[in-house]
């Protein structure tokens, strides 16, 4: 499984490369195109506090469940350069925790993963379940990420990418 997860994590394959979507100036990732729910500053908090919500509950010191799903989602303001900056570093360090995890065993895979809200109980939580189910997270929302970038004329990454 690891070499799968980690491709996923990363962008391989079927998806963009995760880091190379949110490549962007401050400025980019805090518009958001008319109509739009969310801005690329928006989804990569959001992601980023799903990613350290579950890495947390695998850690056994889960972060308290949000009462609403507004919980999960930053301030709409547009951010300044270091907050940025300082949410892609964290995304990339949070990517790299949960590629850590694909090299776990079978049996540590197959390891219960305890709930923190109610929500949680519906769905498998073993290790294997719940690191899938954040790689799926956040393939659905670098997607937006991607037609946002593409909304605002700033796709293809300078680092390349598939341009369809």
């Amino acid at each position: 499984m690891s070499r799968v997860l980690t491709e996923l994590v990363f962008g391989k394959h079927a998806h963009a490369d995760s880091l190379a979507c949110i490549d962007v100036s401050a400025e980019i990732a805090g518009q958001l195109p008319k109509g739009l729910p969310h801005s690329i500053w928006q989804l990569l908090w959001h992601m980023n506090y799903w990613m350290d919500h579950e890495l947390r509950r695998i850690a056994g010191s889960p972060s308290p469940y949000p009462e609403h799903a507004a919980g999960s989602w930053p301030d709409p303001t547009p951010p300044d350069p270091a907050p940025w900056h300082r949410e892609v570093r964290r995304f990339s360090e949070l990517l790299g925790q949960l590629a850590e995890l694909g090299k776990a065993t079978a049996e540590e895979l197959a390891r219960p993963v305890a709930t923190t809200h109610r929500s949680e109980a519906e769905h498998a939580s073993t290790l294997e379940a719940v690191v899938w189910q954040t790689i799926v997270h956040n393939s659905y929302h670098l997607g937006q990420v991607v037609s946002l970038r593409q909304a605002l004329g700033a796709w293809p990454p300078e680092r390349g990418s598939d341009t369809w």
